[in-house]
């Protein structure tokens, strides 16, 4: 379980071959010349400020706007950044070793000046991942999948609450425009998934990953569908029961703690909000054939899935950055050619309709990282330190850059059994 204790734990310079920690003033060189200075280009200019030397001294790298201000407090810095990719990144800046006043906007701009070198590595991972794949046949075991998620999930549901809206929602919303509230964003979000699912009274719907039973509550009270859903988090098991509980629908609600290979039956309807970024590549066409397994020949399915472009799938898939370092462990980004080819190797299922909804992934992650700053206090009541609230303030910024930069997006993905009715005019939502 993350918490206040672990990130204590992170040392500076742990995950550094020795040549980075010995050399400091050489990865500032390499820094300065090559990435920041050569790289950035007109893409912009950082704004570095040294405030380990007396008196400090201010450097601008790169040309034109937008113009980021990042004040290195340690020279070390410099080799965490160089040195050790993302997660050099993350570890360095919980550890206060550099500061910004605008953490997505610096983001956006590392981003930028890595975008070749991020293309050059897409290539040759396009073209040697075979290779890749033929060496790490394994994938995680169903207990390491359960492990990961505790360590996500299972880290507080009171911190949690102060995050998130009344929904609970933690995934992308969808907003109407520029007045729309969180809360409305996420239950239009819900019932955009409904209407897509076609349900109705008649209907039982699966719902894999539960989440804190945001969806579960809406699809059984609006639309009146039995729903049984299943999360392998205890957590959010011991909340989506207390709130279904509240909203008194325990009649229609069922909450299961089974992985989803464990899953028996048939039902009318199935979704999946932003799990799937919980499942190994290398399972994608167990998770799906399950999928169609339980599904009725009539069934409908919608998964909704955080995605990273087709081009760097294969490059992303092997790499352990600093999401899977420190936030989640074993995550992967699905694209959206890799979810479809495995639906065509191991399913009936036809895709119907695909809506990308990332941009509204901006305004959803703008919302909760503001709500962890306004909630500092109560945060910091609840045991989680200075370190953590570091961290979540740059996972939730350099997520916010990534989906500006669209190297990530969000996508609602509509797929049906060969006997569902698809009407001529039939828009899914």
């Amino acid at each position: 379980m993350l918490s206040a204790e672990p990130t204590n734990t992170i040392a500076p310079d742990s995950f550094l071959p020795v040549h980075a920690v010995r050399f400091p003033r050489a990865a500032r060189w390499v820094f300065h010349r090559l990435v920041a200075a050569r790289h950035l280009g007109d893409n912009g200019t950082l704004q570095v400020v040294e405030a380990f030397v007396e008196p400090p001294r201010a450097i601008n790298l790169g040309r034109g706007e937008p113009r980021v201000g990042m004040t290195v407090h340690d020279r070390s810095a410099y080799s965490a950044l160089v040195f050790g990719g993302s997660k050099g990144l993350g570890r360095s800046f919980v550890n206060g070793q550099w500061s910004t006043s605008d953490i997505t906007q610096l983001v956006r701009l590392l981003f930028r000046a890595t975008q070749r070198n991020r293309r050059r590595w897409d290539r040759i991972a396009r073209r040697y991942g075979w290779l890749f794949s033929l060496v790490h046949r394994a994938s995680p075991s169903r207990k390491q999948d359960r492990e990961n998620i505790h360590a996500h999930y299972d880290l507080s549901n009171e911190f949690f609450s102060l995050m998130l809206d009344e929904t609970m929602a933690y995934s992308c919303a969808v907003f109407a425009d520029e007045s729309t509230s969180l809360h409305d964003a996420q239950v239009e979000k819900f019932d955009r998934l409904c209407r897509k699912l076609r349900l109705g009274p008649d209907d039982h719907v699966l719902e894999i990953g539960t989440g804190w039973g945001g969806f579960a509550i809406h699809a059984a009270r609006t639309y009146g569908a039995r729903v049984t859903t299943t999360t392998i988090s205890e957590n959010q098991r011991d909340g989506a029961v207390a709130a279904i509980r509240a909203a008194g629908l325990d009649d229609r609600v069922t909450v299961l703690t089974e992985h989803y290979a464990e899953l028996t039956g048939s039902y009318d309807a199935l979704v999946s909000v932003e799990m799937i970024e919980a499942v190994d590549w290398r399972r994608y066409d167990e998770f799906f054939s399950t999928c169609s397994r339980l599904l009725h020949d009539n069934g409908r399915m919608v998964i909704q899935a955080i995605t990273i472009a087709d081009q760097s799938f294969d490059r992303a898939k092997m790499q352990e950055d600093f999401i899977r370092d420190l936030i989640f462990p074993g995550g992967c980004l699905p694209s959206v050619t890799a979810m479809l080819d495995s639906v065509t190797r191991s399913t009936d299922l036809k895709p119907i309709d695909l809506e990308d909804i990332g941009l509204h992934y901006v305004r959803t992650l703008s919302a909760w990282r503001d709500a962890v700053h306004d909630q500092a206090g109560a945060v910091a009541a609840l045991g989680f330190d200075d370190r953590f609230v570091r961290l979540w303030d740059l996972y939730l910024g350099y997520c916010e850059a990534a989906f500006l930069e669209r190297h990530v997006s969000d996508v609602q993905l509509v797929l049906h059994k060969p006997r569902a009715v698809t009407t001529v005019g039939y828009r899914p939502a």
